[in-house]
């Protein structure tokens, strides 16, 4: 089990646009994949920074991503349990207590929202799986325990995954 950390997400946009899509070659990767787990699982390896949405055929695709700061990172198993388009955030106690500056609302599309283009919901606490308004993070130790992800990656993998979808943190 995982500790909570609050946000809210909006549903901002009905549909992700096209020019989201787009995506630089080295954002993810096609790469073998042997730990077991069944097609369309995720699988975030915190110490590797990177998130794998397994294929099925001994492959995944592999994305870089930041992940929790030491002292807020998380392990078990979840599932995806709902998807938004460019979400608004609401700041987590703990977030709001280190950061008491920051307002209550950040609207969703705004270039201040850490959410980015797109946020899956994970069951069982308060984090997601989203993209990020600051690039130069994805690859570190970064969050509160959210997984960030580029905008283009996080769209591609929304694309991709359902609610329901299980998800794996490890080390």
């Amino acid at each position: 089990m995982f500790a909570r950390i609050g946000f809210s997400a909006f549903l901002a946009g009905t549909v992700l646009s096209a020019g989201l899509a787009a995506t630089p070659a080295a954002s993810r990767e096609l790469v073998a994949f042997d730990q077991a787990a069944m097609p369309g699982t995720v699988v975030i390896r915190t110490s590797e920074r990177r998130l794998y949405l397994v294929n099925g055929d001994g492959t995944a695709i592999r994305y870089p991503v930041a992940v929790g700061k030491p002292g807020k990172q998380w392990t078990g198993a979840t599932r995806i349990d709902g998807k938004y388009v460019e979400p608004a955030w609401s700041p987590p106690r703990e977030v709001k207590r280190d950061n008491p500056r920051l307002p209550d609302v950040i609207a969703g599309g705004s270039p201040h929202n850490p959410m980015g283009a797109a946020a899956m919901t994970l069951a069982g606490g308060e984090y997601a799986i989203h993209g990020t308004n600051r690039p130069n993070s994805v690859g570190t130790y970064a969050s509160y325990g959210c997984i960030r992800m580029y905008n283009q990656d996080v769209v591609d993998l929304y694309g991709r995954v359902s609610v329901g979808t299980q998800v794996y943190v490890t080390r």
